[in-house]
């Protein structure tokens, strides 16, 4: 076993961690003196020794450490001022040694030259099990079901040494928290990977619990922490609940504020600070559901080149078909899909009309939209009607299109000036999807893709399959009018046509069909 001047254990409330003894974090396994490592199995702690499963087992845990040659420390949670001086005072976040638990409320330690008995409820502990079996958990699991607890953890506790600063003890109405939240409320944004991973987390945490040994592991870390009778995937719910419920306390508490109270207007503020984190959470979920279509969607169009539409985008603004008008004044018909920073552009397949190939697609942070009267057009020297022009100022680039009709036009235009003020909303809320994420979803996209694939078409290139619908994602986006085609909103189907009888003729002259 360890000697005492070697490797010690750290007792925290994420585990029981390995700190050499200059500080330096090692394994979480054991060394011992020849240099092998002793793992503390689950095995050992809950079959082998099952006592530490009964109230008390954290200090049977934590004295069996102490008498086999290990060094405990233990991290405050509080502080502990005290006059008493066979009472050791600490402050929070300090680390103590833990010299003798045996008794469950108060243990023996020392902290800097004193040694003195001090409250084991002021400090925490949990073994960091999970990270130190790697036989039972992998670290893309560990991050899966856990998330970034660890980083909300240490931001609610700065946030709540701070609100308590601003509590007033003696006279609780005169407490001033409000501004305590506006402080703090560009932090609570790490909320929204935590909940927005919450689904993933609750799915692997499902499978693994099909299995005994997991249901007992977890049981066993419950057990030794003393923690309330709740299973893990519900202390995993808990930060999805606080986070939903500052707007509502906060509501609470301005409808019993008088406007006369020198906190009211920040409280106010907090109220919508705090539903304004609540949204953006919101909106950073269907973002990662909208980024799953795209991705679906991307991989079935044919002969895609350069990056990927989510490097860029996350989100489809409109989509419908337009007539593209060149410099030489020729006209291409194309099916156009706006997204936020790009506007991409495919050519329908001559005969598979369900078919898309990649033709182009349109820098939009730099362009400029310009309304065209009917007309001869002086850039271009063609007649054009319902045009719009996108236009580069800096290199003087012009894009010309037209619609079928006005209403065509006029929701192109109303498109292109709202993708600027969303990329600009964004930009505010701090809205961004990890580039994790996105590989993610396009990893899942093509492995589905892959999957559906059963055969090819007529030029031997794979039949894609069947197009996602993808909708406008939030309510501040402008709504796609009924009176468009479904297919024009990501359902690339074809329009509904009168039958040809130059069709019905060709068909049945050709080995393929239509």
């Amino acid at each position: 076993m360890v000697a005492r001047g070697g490797m010690a254990r750290f007792w925290s409330l994420e585990s029981l961690q390995m700190v050499a003894a200059d500080g330096g974090t090692e394994s979480s396994a054991l060394v011992d003196d020849n240099g092998s490592e002793e793992d503390y199995s689950y095995e050992e702690l809950c079959q082998a020794t099952p006592r530490y499963l009964q109230p008390g087992g954290e200090q049977l845990a934590i004295n069996e450490l102490i008498s086999d040659g290990s060094i405990v420390y233990a991290e405050a949670l509080w502080d502990h001022v005290t006059m008493d001086d066979q009472e050791l005072g600490f402050k929070a976040g300090d680390v103590i040694r833990v010299l003798e638990a045996s008794n469950k409320d108060w243990w023996w330690g020392r902290n800097e030259d004193k040694e003195a008995w001090f409250p084991a409820s002021f400090v925490r502990g949990y073994i960091r099990q999970c990270r130190k079996h790697t036989g039972m958990f992998t670290a893309a699991q560990l991050s899966t079901i856990f998330g970034n607890i660890e980083d909300i953890y240490k931001f609610q506790r700065k946030f709540l040494k701070d609100l308590e600063k601003q509590y007033n003890k003696e006279e609780p109405h005169l407490s001033e928290i409000g501004s305590c939240f506006l402080q703090h409320q560009e932090g609570f944004a790490i909320y929204s990977e935590y909940c927005n991973n919450h689904p993933s987390a609750c799915i692997e945490l499902a499978k693994l619990m099909k299995q005994g040994k997991y249901r007992h592991f977890f049981e066993a870390c419950r057990l030794l922490q003393q923690m309330i009778d709740i299973a893990i995937d519900g202390f995993l719910l808990t930060p999805v609940q606080k986070i939903c419920k500052y707007p509502l306390q906060l509501a609470e508490l301005l409808k019993y504020t008088t406007q006369e109270h020198s906190d009211y207007n920040n409280i106010k503020a907090a109220y919508e600070a705090m539903k304004n984190v609540a949204c953006l959470i919101n909106e950073r979920k269907r973002r990662l559901e909208s980024i799953d279509k795209i991705a679906r969607w991307q991989v079935s169009i044919v002969d895609w080149e350069g990056p990927d539409v989510l490097a860029r985008s996350s989100e489809l603004i409109h989509s419908g078909e337009l007539t593209k008008i060149s410099k030489q004044g020729k006209s291409q018909q194309r099916t156009f899909f706006l997204f936020d920073h790009q506007l991409v552009f495919c050519k329908k397949d001559l005969l598979r009309r369900d078919i898309l190939y990649y033709k182009d697609r349109i820098d939009m942070d730099e362009m400029e939209i310009v309304d065209t009267e009917d007309g001869r057009d002086k850039d271009f020297n063609v007649n054009v009607k319902n045009a719009f022009k996108i236009i580069n100022r800096a290199t003087e680039e012009i894009h010309l299109f037209c619609a079928k009709k006005q209403e065509d036009k006029k929701r192109w235009m109303e498109a292109c000036e709202s993708e600027r003020r969303r990329v600009q909303e964004d930009k505010e809320m701090g809205m961004e999807i990890s580039e994790n994420q996105k590989k993610q979803a396009m990893q899942n996209a093509r492995k589905s893709r892959h999957g559906k694939i059963k055969g090819v078409s007529y030029n031997g290139c794979p039949v894609p399959p069947p197009h996602q619908s993808l909708h406008p994602i939030h309510q501040r986006h402008i709504t796609v009018p009924t009176s468009i085609p479904q297919q024009q909103v990501f359902a690339l189907a074809e329009p509904k046509r009168k039958p040809s009888l130059f069709w019905h003729t060709f068909n049945k002259l050709t080995p393929f069909k239509k």
